[in-house]
């Protein structure tokens, strides 16, 4: 395995990623997309994991380089940047598909995205704006969009790994998601796990402790085969 950062632009803006790869052979390419923090720890481990699997893999810098924020405060001011501005997100987001095509060893035809909250939302704006990918998964991401109907845009399949008891993306949001998908006539599947709050993926937080967010180890091994058998399928 080959562990490095990596630099590429989005229009005028540097951006510095994170890959972990293998150069002999073909492999698939995933696109990961991390939660409101950025390029971290977490990220670059999620990477390497995939990496062990099999995958080519790279962590995809949406803020820009150098732009790590670290408290809550400052997460919600970087990402909300984003969120508030759907279609340079998604530049960002295919500044970073395009590089892991780039990627020695990678199938640039064999490539998905996955994403965690912020990242989450992110990926399946990147299936809305018609990116070529085989598939998306969303960790405990955000499902809403203002441009629902462009989810006629989407290419490839789509899996939805939500906590059911997540107080970030509540019911409503769900049934809207639903809702789009199915009028778009999306290949697609949600998955619930009870108990599950937000971010129930990120090991770095207390297992199960109160509040929204926390981790839940059961629901992040569960969906992390989840994701596993939807790759055998969508890469085969």
């Amino acid at each position: 395995m080959k562990s490095q950062n990596i630099d590429y632009t989005e229009g005028s803006t540097a951006l510095e990623g994170f890959a972990a790869y293998e150069e002999g052979g073909r492999r698939p390419g995933v696109l990961v997309v991390p939660e409101w923090q950025g390029v971290n720890d977490v990220s670059r481990k999620r990477a390497q994991m995939l990496c062990e699997l099999g995958y080519n893999a790279l962590v995809a810098d949406i803020y820009g380089k150098g732009v790590r924020p670290t408290t809550m405060e400052a997460c919600a001011a970087e990402s909300g940047k984003y969120r508030e501005n759907r279609p340079l997100l998604r530049a960002r987001a295919r500044a970073a598909l395009d590089e892991i095509r780039k990627l020695p060893g990678t199938d640039s035809a064999q490539v998905a995205a996955i994403g965690y909250c912020f990242g989450g939302m992110t990926v399946l704006e990147l299936a809305r704006d018609g990116a070529d990918v085989k598939g998306i998964v969303s960790f405990h991401g955000a499902l809403n969009t203002p441009n629902t109907g462009d989810a006629k845009n989407i290419r490839g399949k789509v899996l939805a790994l939500h906590g059911a008891d997540d107080p970030l993306v509540p019911p409503a949001e769900v049934a809207a998601f639903e809702n789009e998908m199915r009028s778009a006539r999306v290949d697609w599947q949600l998955v619930a796990y009870g108990g599950a709050v937000h971010s129930f993926t990120n090991f770095s937080l207390p297992e199960n402790q109160p509040g929204p967010i926390a981790y839940n180890k059961k629901a992040d091994q569960r969906s992390w085969r989840a994701m596993q058998d939807f790759f055998k399928e969508i890469f085969a």
